[in-house]
Formats: C-alpha cells, structure tokens, sequence
C-alpha cells in the first residue's frame, strides 16, 4: 500500500536550510491533503557553559536570569516561526489550513524532535541537514538530522544543504 501523509511535522532550527524543508514539506502537505506542524527545539545549554556563567554571574543568578527570561524568548521564537509560516503560506487562508500549530520548547533536539512526533502521531519528520556532503558525513555524525534519521520509527524526508 502507498504510504498516505495526514500529518507532517516541520523541525525548525532558524536556519535559511529550515526554511527550505518547511516549503519541501508543505508541498508533501499539498499532494497529500496534510496538515504540518512546525517545531523548534531550543538546545540546553551545555553543563560546563552552564557552570561557568553561574560561577561568574554568582550563585542562583543564572536560574533567577532564565526564570525571569525563558518564557518570553520562546513566546517571540513562536512568533516568529508563526509569522514566518504566515509569509510562507501567503496569508491563504485555505493554505493556513495546512498549518496545525507551532511549537518551541527547551530540550535535547532530537529527543524533543522524536517526542513530538510520537505524542502527535504524525506520518513524516521533514528536517534539514547541515552537512555539505550529505547528512551521512563522518563529520555530522551525532547531528540532529542523523539521530532522528537513526532512532526515528517514522519516516524521515531530509532536506540537504543547498547552495
């Protein structure tokens, strides 16, 4: 049986690349009468960079910063993406149809990629790669693109690096 796509999910990481698999995946959207959901996963910041900033901001200062802050950054990164999708879409409405919702949230990427995926249910991860030679690269290996392509049980369409 042809596999049909009702559900796309479009992860975004603010790149000119992630703009190009949004397009590849609302045309996959458009043959298939599917719905994308857009997602941006926004890295932790690494222990060690963790560690240092709080020892030289002082003690509780970093959480008080991140608590006063994090909120806000991933409401305007939501907007953002929104509005992109709106400019993307054309203001259409019958096109704005296609997009179900956006979502930004702090995580590990390709985990919170993987979650996503499974707590929508949906049929295509559509991701841009970063790799000039191909998301198989020997140097991209441990990417976001190459641990979803490894650990997804969905299919994944990964969109290479153009230009």
């Amino acid at each position: 049986m042809i596999p049909k796509y009702q559900r796309i999910l479009v992860a975004h990481d603010l790149t000119a690349n992630a703009d190009n698999a949004f397009r590849h995946a609302v045309g996959l959207a458009r043959c298939h009468e599917a719905t994308v959901f857009l997602v941006h996963v926004v890295s932790k910041i690494d222990p060690s960079v963790r560690g240092y900033v709080s020892a030289v901001l002082g003690r509780g200062a970093l959480e008080e910063f991140e608590n006063r802050n994090e909120g806000e950054a991933l409401a305007e990164m939501k907007s953002e993406l929104q509005k992109f999708a709106h400019r993307e879409l054309g203001n259409d409405p019958k096109e704005m149809e296609r997009l179900d919702h956006v979502e930004v949230f702090v995580g590990d990427p390709a985990a919170g990629i993987l979650k996503e995926a499974d707590d929508h249910d949906v049929d295509l991860i559509v991701l841009g790669s970063h790799s000039q030679e191909g998301v198989f690269d020997y140097t991209f290996l441990g990417s976001v693109a190459e641990k979803v392509l490894r650990k997804s049980r969905r299919p994944v369409f990964v969109v290479p690096l153009v230009g």
